[in-house]
């Protein structure tokens, strides 16, 4: 699920899922370059555990932030916000 909105001179979007989640220990990690964490995904693919990382540096590159929320056995969200200017 995709969705966007705007609040003030900021663009918001989130995309969700209704994956495995990821216990709140670990939600901690997903944004460190300094901890190597990866899980298999639903279908049992690999991942590097970069592209989180390489999205929230480009994201504060450009003024914006970056967030997770999950729950697990219900799925993750990811909202990241770009100012609209």
């Amino acid at each position: 699920t995709i969705s966007s909105g705007r609040e003030d001179d900021y663009v918001s979007v989130t995309v969700a899922d209704t994956g495995i989640g990821i216990q709140k220990e670990n939600l901690e990690k997903l944004f460190r370059i300094d901890v190597n964490f990866s899980t298999k995904g639903t279908a049992g693919e690999d991942g590097t555990g970069l592209g989180l990382i390489l999205c929230k540096d480009m994201i504060e590159k450009n003024g914006g932030t970056i967030r997770a929320e999950s729950r697990p056995g219900e799925g993750t969200s990811f909202t990241f916000t770009l100012p609209s200017g």
